[in-house]
This record gives structure tokens, sequence and C-alpha cells, in this order.
């Protein structure tokens, strides 16, 4: 697969919630920078942060677009994240079934047709408005 292909499968599977294809998408080392937070790396914190996502968010990408490098190293995307606030994450607010439009973009890296980097990116008072209602 190209890095447009990767990217492409790894939010396809995010969307359908396969979390075994998901996470055979990426590098062992993957090190996945959380969106104004801190950096995790390895595929097992990766795994955890995931778990806790979708504990409490139910979430869905549209309208998305991909752009690589020419050597097909490095990769973005930009698309709506639609979502619910089904539990509540500690030190946010209260959930109760809130829902949630975003705007995120993402930034990759591509070794050996794995994702080796992640990063993620949304305005997070943004998200505070809508849920906060």
């Amino acid at each position: 697969m190209n890095a447009t292909e990767i990217i492409r499968a790894y939010y396809d599977a995010f969307n359908r919630r396969d979390m075994d294809a998901f996470f055979d998408l990426l590098d062992d080392n993957v090190i996945h920078d959380v969106n104004q937070g801190g950096r995790e790396i390895g595929k097992e914190a990766f795994r955890r942060f995931m778990g806790n996502m979708n504990a409490a968010y139910k979430e869905e990408l549209h309208d998305m677009v991909i752009f690589t490098n020419e050597d097909g190293t490095r990769a973005a995307a930009e698309f709506q994240l639609t979502g619910t606030y089904t539990e509540t994450s500690e030190g946010f607010p209260e959930a109760h079934g809130q829902t949630y439009k975003l705007l995120v973009g993402a930034f990759f890296e591509i070794r050996n047709g794995k994702i080796a980097r992640v990063t993620n990116y949304y305005n997070v008072n943004d998200w505070l408005r809508q849920v906060r209602g």
C-alpha cells in the first residue's frame, strides 16, 4: 500500500471500530502525539489510549482529504469528526450524550509500510464549548 492507502485504511478501520485492523497498520514503536497533550510511544500505549477513547466517545470521520509527500514517508489528513460523548472522561465535563463536530488535522510518518508517528490536532476549546452546551 502507498501512504494514501495506508492512511485511508487506518481511518476506515477507525470508522468501523475494527481495532485489530487499526493496530495492524501501526509500527510496534509508533509515536502518538496526543492532541494538545503528551507523547506516547509504542503500540500498547496507543492501544490503552484508544480503549479509553472508545469507551467515552462514539466518533466517525467524514469529508477526508489526504496529502502525502513525494516519497510517501509523510502524510497529513484533514477531516470532519462527528461524535457523541457517552462516558465522562477524567478532567472533563460530565457526559450525557452530547454531540459535537470538529475539524481535525493529523500528521503521519510512514516507515516500512506502517504508520510510525501520528500527531493529532483539534480545537479542544471548541469541543468543550459544544459539550458544555
